[in-house]
């Protein structure tokens, strides 16, 4: 099939292709690009608007083929090989992690069922998965026992598989210009700077900075009407597992500033008085991703502003 479509395209003459971003879209752009053609990869809740009554082929065709000619159109980067590449790290990091916490979870209340409570978070149940391992627990029978230990086994090696994509994607991180300098910045550490570069690349993409902050969903959603401005939540719209480090990241950066106030910023101080915790990761996070931004488009290292 691949054959054939890539015959079809080179008996045309070079044209402008638009093809909505879905599964194996970016593949097709690069081998349309490599025989000429000029490529545009839209989001297909963009393209949506433009289809007509009905769905079928000929009218999908139809919506895409108007949506890709519109001056206002957002379209999608092209990701490269490389950059596909280091993402697949990151999705089956992520699987992994997920299995691991099912795991965990499956434990935790079969261990509650004779009397025995894992504390919270993923390190207090590491600790016990190995203690379960180590030590001997007469007072669980011993199928139960079997069955548990079974469970605390694959989560350990689970748990091993985490650490050595951990492993990859620091060292990517290292040697990576783009990602070592993303890296400079408070609450950015070697998995959010990686994900970044292999998702956005340098990031010319975007206009400024505030682009990539809505395209990260971190933007409040705006419903002015009749002159009135009204700003509302953040409108989540964007690429959530950038988001979540980002959070995650500046999350951990308030918890660093509980315990020692003199080593952060004062901005970030003066905001905590003023708002709640999470408002203030999150308009931490609204304002990472914006200097993650200009220090991609101008190839430079993060600089503490001023108190």
């Amino acid at each position: 099939m691949q054959v054939i479509t890539l015959k079809f395209f080179k008996t045309l003459p070079n044209c402008l292709v638009g093809i909505e971003a879905c599964g194996s879209a970016h593949h097709w752009a690069r081998e349309l690009s490599a025989i000429g053609h000029e490529v545009r990869l839209m989001p297909a809740a963009y393209v949506k608007p433009y289809v007509k009554r009905g769905k079928t082929d000929a009218v999908d065709a139809a919506a895409i083929c108007e949506a890709v000619t519109r001056p206002t159109m957002r379209f999608v980067a092209i990701k490269s090989k490389e950059q596909q590449a280091l993402l697949t790290i990151h999705r089956v990091r992520q699987l992994i992690v997920r299995q691991k916490t099912q795991m965990l979870n499956v434990i935790r209340g079969l261990l509650r069922e004779f009397g025995h409570v894992i504390g919270n978070g993923p390190v207090a149940s590491m600790r016990l998965v190995k203690a379960f391992r180590a030590d001997d627990w007469p007072d669980i029978p011993d199928v139960a026992k079997s069955m548990l230990k079974t469970l605390c086994d694959q989560v350990v090696a689970l748990d091993d598989r985490v650490t050595f994509y951990d492993k990859l994607i620091e060292y990517h991180s290292r040697i990576d210009e783009r990602a070592k300098r993303i890296r400079t910045v408070p609450g950015v550490g070697p998995i959010t700077a990686s994900a970044i570069v292999a998702t956005i690349g340098d990031g010319k993409q975007f206009k400024n900075g505030r682009e990539f902050a809505a395209w990260l969903g971190l933007t409040p959603l705006n419903r002015s009407s009749g002159g009135k401005e009204r700003l509302g939540r953040i409108s989540k719209k964007g690429d959530r597992y950038i988001r979540r480090l980002l959070v995650i990241g500046k999350t951990s950066q308030v918890q660093r500033a509980r315990g020692y106030p003199e080593r952060i910023h004062p901005w970030i101080m003066q905001l905590l008085e003023r708002k709640p915790m999470r408002l203030a990761t999150i308009a931490m996070a609204n304002k990472a991703a914006r200097i993650i931004w200009a220090i991609l488009t101008k190839e430079t290292y993060y600089r503490q502003a001023s108190a």
